[in-house]
């Protein structure tokens, strides 16, 4: 019989360094269940080829949102990994904690012990940082973070421009400064993506305690309200692996619900409707659900400083020989090498819009270029309050969930979103980009007035791909919450859930660092240990934050 003292469902972000980190002292035994297959190959490891894995159905789960209808109707894609490494396998490679304040949010709404004084010493367990504030930062954990070498001119212009408009600038927005404009930090280690199947994964798995077993999770078992084991599908068999202490499901915001549901935990009515016994009403399980989106603000280029040049056939081959032979050049990055946090107003008391800057004019996934020579800003508010939920489509585990955003349901979205395209054409307005800046291409300066922005907003934004909240961490007298604060699922026993589903509030910025930390934390909770010993440094807050939005 397949057996472990801990079995972990997802190889991805938190479940990979779950893995790690639980079976770092040898003491204990780690089954990690992954559907997905290798990572191995020059699509997911070359950091510039990121717009090919997050497409292709061997690497992605191929999730879509319903019809949205606050945006005409469009179903927009969800993208989750399903390979080694989880997400971390196919994303941006984008690497952000998350400001100080998301996590004192998350500690005054019944996650308590998860302030940024409680997770600062997680982030700095995790990292190996090439670069950042001395001090803020971590110097020998399995994750290496680097900066890009932003050569490109069109980088330092971003950056000056936000500076003559008047917004501060930050050399480590991950350090004690979180707003500002300044480098972007990435998931890359010597010309490689550094996913956590590199980083945690590989290295556990060679420990001799760890394995992987592939399948597809259909439910976990219990025994008497307490989880022994997970039923898996795997050579058209239908499978056990045992459980001797624990279950984690770090199966992402989408299947880590889908999964408790299946299991019997969840909404009564939704599960009874289904045919499913329900073992745990929990009606968190599945509600809640967030995420960021983002609209691609593009300019033309009058110098030929931008990526337009190298997205012919024959420089994509050049750049991936050299890549393939050197791990440099243009294929060892991801593009993203400078960043912004913002304020979006008076009274808001750390950012609540995110920049990433690209010195292309192109889709984030590759599919649809300008056409010319040109820069983009991907740019949305972070803080959205719209909520959406993940369902079961059926009892089939083989189903995918229904997932409804109900993206820009909140009219606030609405104001927050038209701010943030004025304010890029703000920024792109500075003397830095007098150089380069050529005639608008998106939206296009015709589109002026609050409907037409609202016009091209619901026809246009897109998933930043950071959905999130669908097993919220609460306190475990509060209904809606699905885990308590050590990540133990409310209602039954030897089962928890560590992934960025039990985030109560969507994080500033891209996910894949919280979710890492999520996994490092849970475990010590895990292991009964004590967590590490809280942090006594202040973060920056802008003295201006009550007066001025920069």
């Amino acid at each position: 019989m397949l057996e472990a003292d801990f079995v972990i469902v997802g190889s991805g972000s938190a479940g990979s360094a779950l893995a790690y980190r639980l079976s770092e002292d040898g003491k204990h035994s780690v089954i990690v269940l992954e559907f997905g297959g290798t990572d191995i190959g020059p699509l997911i490891q070359m950091p510039s080829a990121l717009s090919y894995p997050m497409n292709m159905a061997t690497y992605d789960w191929g999730f879509s949102s319903e019809p949205e209808p606050h945006l005409n109707n469009r179903r927009l894609a969800t993208p989750r990994g399903k390979v080694l490494g989880g997400s971390s396998s196919i994303n941006g490679m984008v690497y952000v904690r998350g400001h100080a304040r998301d996590y004192d949010h998350w500690a005054e709404v019944g996650a308590t012990g998860w302030a940024y004084a409680d997770v600062l010493p997680y982030f700095k367990r995790m990292e190996t940082a090439h670069g950042g504030e001395a001090g803020w930062r971590g110097t020998d954990g399995p994750m290496h973070i680097q900066r890009g070498s932003r050569t490109n001119p069109l980088y330092n212009a971003f950056i000056e421009a936000g500076r003559q408009a008047g917004f501060e600038t930050t050399d480590d927005y991950n350090g004690s400064k979180g707003e500002g404009f300044g480098p972007m930090e990435q998931t890359i280690h010597q010309g490689r993506r550094w996913s956590t199947a590199n980083a945690y994964l590989r290295p556990a798995m060679r420990r001799g305690n760890v394995r992987v077993v592939r399948g597809l999770a259909r439910r976990v078992l219990f025994e008497n309200q307490r989880a022994v084991g997970v039923e898996f599908e795997a050579q058209k068999r239908i499978q056990a692996v045992h459980a001797k202490r624990e279950v984690i499901l770090a199966a992402s915001s989408i299947n880590s619900p889908k999964l408790l549901m299946l299991s019997g935990i969840g909404p009564a009515d939704h599960l009874r409707e289904h045919g499913i016994a329900v073992l745990a009403d929990r009606p968190g399980v599945g509600a809640n659900l967030q995420d960021h989106m983002e609209l691609y603000i593009q300019q033309e280029a009058r110098d030929t400083a931008t990526l337009h040049d190298v997205l012919d056939p024959i420089s994509k081959a050049r750049i991936g020989a050299e890549w393939l032979l050197f791990k440099t050049g243009l294929g060892a990055t991801n593009h993203f090498e400078a960043a912004a946090f913002v304020r979006s107003a008076p009274g808001v008391d750390y950012p609540d819009i995110q920049y990433h800057f690209l010195p292309a004019a192109i889709s984030y996934d590759g599919k649809a270029t300008a056409g010319v020579a040109g820069f983009q800003a991907h740019v949305g508010p972070m803080r959205s309050k719209s909520r959406g939920s993940v369902t079961l489509r059926s009892p089939d585990p083989r189903e995918k969930p229904v997932i409804r955003f109900n993206y820009m349901s909140h009219p606030d979205d609405w104001r927050e979103f038209r701010h943030a395209i004025r304010l890029t054409r703000e920024i792109f307005s500075q003397s830095a980009f007098d150089p380069f800046r050529g005639k608008e291409i998106s939206p296009g300066s015709h589109v002026q007035t609050d409907d037409e922005l609202d016009d091209f907003i619901r026809n246009h934004a897109e998933s930043a791909y950071h959905p999130c909240g669908t097993c919220r961490m609460g306190a475990a007298s509060d209904p809606p919450a699905v885990v308590d604060p050590e990540c133990r699922v409310i209602g039954v026993e030897g089962l928890r859930v560590a992934d960025s589903s039990i985030f109560p509030r969507v994080t500033y910025g891209n996910l894949n660092g919280p979710s890492i930390m999520t996994g490092e934390k849970a475990s010590d909770h895990i292991l009964g240990r004590q967590p590490l010993p809280r942090s006594n440094q202040e973060p920056w807050i802008n003295p201006r934050w009550q007066e001025s939005d920069r």
